[in-house]
């Protein structure tokens, strides 16, 4: 009996040896890319997005984008994000090393409800983009009184 109990006990700690050696083989295939911060050509931007009941908040990073550079489209629960930077050397400049790329990237998004494209407000500071999305009056919940 305690030698099947001891075969047991060590198959686990086998198991558990091997999940360790795939966790550090494998450690990062979960991450997003771009995580920390950096945004390089091919990754999508870090995206935060909230509930308030009223309305939607999307926070979004767009690191050295100008406000000329984004485009942003809605049409009832489909928000589409796309920007472009270009990291081109100023002129009469030699470069002696370009680590930020050229950036295309469109990001798209299916809310869980309608939003006002009317009433959608999108501000730009530092490197954060903030859009307030109102949701439509058929979206709102509604309190009931009960009669």
């Amino acid at each position: 009996m305690w030698t099947r109990i001891a075969d047991v006990h060590r198959m686990f700690e086998d198991m558990d040896l091997l999940q360790s050696r795939m966790s550090r083989f494998f450690g990062d295939y979960d991450r997003v890319p771009g995580y920390g911060g950096v945004f390089t050509g091919g990754e999508l931007p870090l995206t935060n997005f909230y509930d308030t009941g009223d309305h939607f908040e999307l926070k979004v990073e767009l690191p050295g984008l100008a406000r000329e550079d984004l485009t942003i489209k809605i049409q009832g629960n489909y928000l589409e994000i796309s920007g472009r930077r270009e990291a081109g050397a100023l002129e009469g400049y030699t470069v002696h090393r370009s680590e930020r790329g050229d950036v295309n990237f469109t990001r798209s998004f299916t809310l869980p409800a309608e939003v006002d494209a009317d009433k959608v407000e999108a501000t730009l500071a530092g490197g954060i983009l903030t859009m307030i999305l109102p949701k439509a009056e058929a979206a709102k919940p509604r309190q009931i009184a009960v009669q």
